[in-house]
């Protein structure tokens, strides 16, 4: 019974894991751009949906709070992709990366500017509520990370491979000089990715919100993400979601039968032997660019 406690308890952690890790891999199909403040998004989402919800903020009830917190995270990404990083068009990917990281310290630092630093917690309705299976015990809140995590990437996955939207950027990702020519409207479309994935990372903190406490320096968690999304394979939504509950896994179980302290390395010696043996992640998407 406590294998399948710690398995739970892995799965919400690395659902939590899976979703950032979409946001990158939603970036990159679209882009071919690689946003190092997506776990940053996922912080200040979280904070957004908090000031909403607790009552020495707004107080409004937690179910309005969420559909707000993932549309103003949504505007976030759109405003942030039309009045930066579209400036950055036809510069180096490394200029990309360097201004995320950026980015990302800037957010970190208004959050506690505006939050403080203490951890808090998130009004939510989930907390404290359990299903009970004989002696296997499931919080509500680790129930619902799951079930839409699960749900989320596949709504995702049938976007890009099932509509003319999502086909059309991941077209504009190959060469989008050639996808303007046959009239896909590239710069919205990035816009449109931008957006989608800051209300992925709003979705993601929102529900790590839920578990327990929050405090600017969770938007760290997207350096263990983006392993996750390299383990899984990078451009691979599903893969996004199998890196999370890979590390999500390894690192209960590591802490509890190795060392507590093995628990933060193991999820990057997997990654070193990934990129060893398996440099394209374990569900590889490897397509030849069109020139």
């Amino acid at each position: 019974m406590d294998v399948l406690q710690l398995v739970v308890s892995g799965l919400a952690n690395g659902c939590i894991y899976g979703l950032i890790a979409l946001g990158f891999v939603l970036i990159y199909k679209a882009t071919e751009q690689v946003n190092f403040a997506q776990g940053d998004f996922m912080m200040l989402g979280a904070f957004v949906c908090l000031g909403l919800t607790n009552a020495e903020f707004l107080g409004l009830p937690f179910w309005i709070s969420v559909p707000i917190a993932i549309l103003i995270m949504g505007a976030f990404g759109y405003t942030l992709e039309t009045l930066v990083l579209r400036k950055m068009f036809g510069q180096p990917q490394v200029a990309v990366v360097i201004l995320t990281i950026a980015l990302g310290f800037v957010l970190r630092f208004f959050a506690g500017l505006i939050w403080g630093h203490e951890p808090v917690s998130l009004e939510s309705p989930l907390a404290g509520k359990e299903l009970r299976f004989g002696g296997l015990v499931l919080g509500m809140d680790e129930v619902t990370v799951i079930l839409v995590t699960v749900v989320l990437t596949l709504l995702l996955y049938f976007y890009f491979n099932r509509t003319r939207l999502g086909v059309a950027m991941q077209a504009s990702s190959q060469n989008q000089l050639a996808a303007y020519y046959m009239g896909i409207p590239v710069k919205r479309l990035n816009s449109l990715i931008w957006a989608l994935a800051g209300a992925v990372a709003a979705v993601a903190g929102i529900l790590f919100a839920s578990k327990g406490s929050i405090e600017p320096s969770i938007g760290l968690l997207g350096i263990k993400a983006f392993a996750a999304a390299v383990i899984g394979g990078f451009g691979s939504l599903p893969g996004a979601l199998l890196g999370g509950l890979i590390v999500g896994l390894i690192e209960p179980f590591s802490a509890r039968y190795i060392a507590a302290g093995y628990s933060q390395v193991m999820p990057y010696l997997l990654l070193f032997l990934i990129l060893v043996f398996r440099p394209h992640g374990i569900l590889a998407q490897v397509h030849s660019k069109k020139v």
